[in-house]
């Protein structure tokens, strides 16, 4: 089955929680979308940018309410909300290439563990968050996701993916450790 269609788009709905978008009914694409005789959408694409979340408590359900197929969510948009940190469910979502988590609230570097099996991933945002004015940011994300293409919008160079390797190999575990503030996350 074509699990290609447009993104189901449940931007700028004021939402508070991930179970009011059951009260809601996704914006109308201009290209045709598709639904399945349940009323399922035919797409590998959900957008949920521009509403009030603080956490993403509840996304599985919603997946599977409104998608065909949920666990071959390809993009997933909850960029501009209010999220503090990375849902661990995110890492379930083998099939995600892009995940846009920009503009939010994340504090912690370490939540971007979470996402290390996404081996599919490419690209990520993270800019507009916390942890973006972390010392050693954009190295730390690209060693920790050395799948990456693209991060805050921007090409990570080969460059940028040697240091991060030289970085991240394991017999500098232990330098990078001692090069963390204790409880911040933070690299000096």
């Amino acid at each position: 089955m074509d699990i290609y269609g447009p993104p189901v788009d449940l931007s700028f709905r004021s939402l508070n929680q991930v179970s009011d978008t059951l009260a809601v009914k996704p914006r109308n694409r201009q290209r045709y979308t598709k639904t399945n005789s349940a009323g399922k959408y035919v797409s590998c694409s959900m957008i949920l940018n521009n509403n009030n979340l603080k956490n993403l408590i509840g996304l599985q359900d919603i997946l599977s309410h409104f998608l065909v197929q949920p666990l071959k969510l390809m993009w997933l948009d909850v960029s501009f909300n209010q999220l503090k940190n990375i849902d661990p469910f995110l890492s379930e979502l083998f099939e995600l290439r892009v995940l846009y988590l920009h503009g939010n609230a994340i504090e912690r570097m370490t939540d971007v563990d979470s996402l290390r099996e996404l081996q599919h991933l490419r690209t990520i945002t993270l800019h507009g968050n916390d942890i973006e004015s972390k010392k050693g940011y954009r190295r730390y994300v690209v060693s920790t996701l050395p799948q990456l293409k693209m991060l805050d919008f921007s090409a990570v160079t080969r460059d940028e993916r040697v240091m991060a390797d030289v970085w991240f190999h394991p017999k500098n575990q232990q330098k990078r450790k001692l090069y963390t503030k204790p409880n911040t996350n933070e690299i000096v």
